[in-house]
């Protein structure tokens, strides 16, 4: 039985990385003809570092998330565990690495609804968070995108909703209205309102957005004001590769919406798209990084 489970384990691991090279190449051809000077690995480097830190944070702000549902997953053996299941959001389906974070939550011995949930409220606070900096960066004319009122209505709607919705007041009678319809003994409960996982999602996106900041920067010179329409830009792009289904990693989603709403007056679209290919490179390696110190330290 052990023999089989590491076959199926490495067999995923072998196919991950598979999908991830197949992503690597082909963004590496987008940039093999740059011209690479100083400079501009110096951005990469600090791209790189601050792409790292934001996933090892999004880790920390995972463990936050478990805590208010008293899960026995916790400390650096739930940061080790997102990590590790982080590369699988590469594979087709973009749900393998929830799968692995809801069973290792499992195994622990917590029941499945409490895996389930408290693994989905992360990316619904990663959304939201997003959906937060669009909404103000919209409304306050920082990046001009083609939503008509309806649309940027609804989405204040969704907002407000969501953000009314995880109060544990109202979501602890629905958990267990759920947990007895289904015969269930383990009532899962929200102990407190997640504003601190929330705080912490916009943190990972400002340094995601840091990351995307300094790969501009390489190739194309920033303005001090140029820089809240650039981390708008980002979250926007990131919102979309988030919640658009079938798009394993965001990957084609985030590039093509931060190529369409970056300014081309200041932004030329050829260099964007060396930008946003370097940006996914460094991503992927940062994540690959983080997910290795991991799996070593198992």
């Amino acid at each position: 039985m052990k023999l089989g489970k590491k076959f199926v384990r490495w067999l995923i691991l072998g196919i991950t990385f598979f999908f991830i090279f197949s992503t690597f190449k082909n963004y590496w051809r987008e940039v093999i003809e740059v011209k690479f000077n100083f400079f501009i690995y110096l951005m990469l480097c600090l791209s790189l570092f601050f792409n790292l830190f934001a996933h090892i944070f999004s880790a920390w702000v995972w463990t936050w998330i478990l805590a208010i549902f008293e899960a026995k997953l916790k400390g650096f053996k739930a940061i080790k565990v997102y990590l590790i299941t982080n590369i699988s959001k590469y594979l087709p389906g973009n749900i393998w690495h929830f799968v692995g974070r809801v069973k290792a939550i499992q195994n622990e011995g917590d029941s499945l609804a409490l895996a389930t949930v408290s693994v989905i409220l992360e990316p619904l606070l990663m959304a939201v968070a997003a959906l937060l900096i669009t909404i103000f960066s919209v409304s306050f004319g920082i990046i001009r995108v083609n939503f008509s009122l309806l649309i940027f209505t609804i989405q204040c709607i969704i907002t407000f909703l969501v953000l009314m919705g995880i109060h544990p007041k109202i979501i602890n009678p629905i958990l267990t209205k759920l947990a007895k319809g289904k015969g269930s003994k383990n009532i899962v409960n929200l102990t407190q309102y997640p504003l601190l996982p929330l705080l912490g999602e916009l943190g990972f996106l400002l340094l995601r957005g840091i990351a995307f900041l300094l790969i501009i920067n390489a190739f194309i010179p920033l303005k001090i004001s140029l820089i809240l329409p650039v981390l708008s830009t980002f979250s926007f792009a990131w919102l979309l590769g988030l919640i658009v289904p079938g798009a394993p990693g965001g990957i084609g989603v985030f590039e093509a919406t931060a190529i369409a709403t970056l300014n081309p007056t200041f932004f030329p679209p050829q260099n964007v798209l060396i930008v946003v290919a370097l940006f996914r490179l460094i991503s992927i390696l940062a994540e690959l990084i983080s997910a290795g110190i991991a799996f070593i330290k198992q």
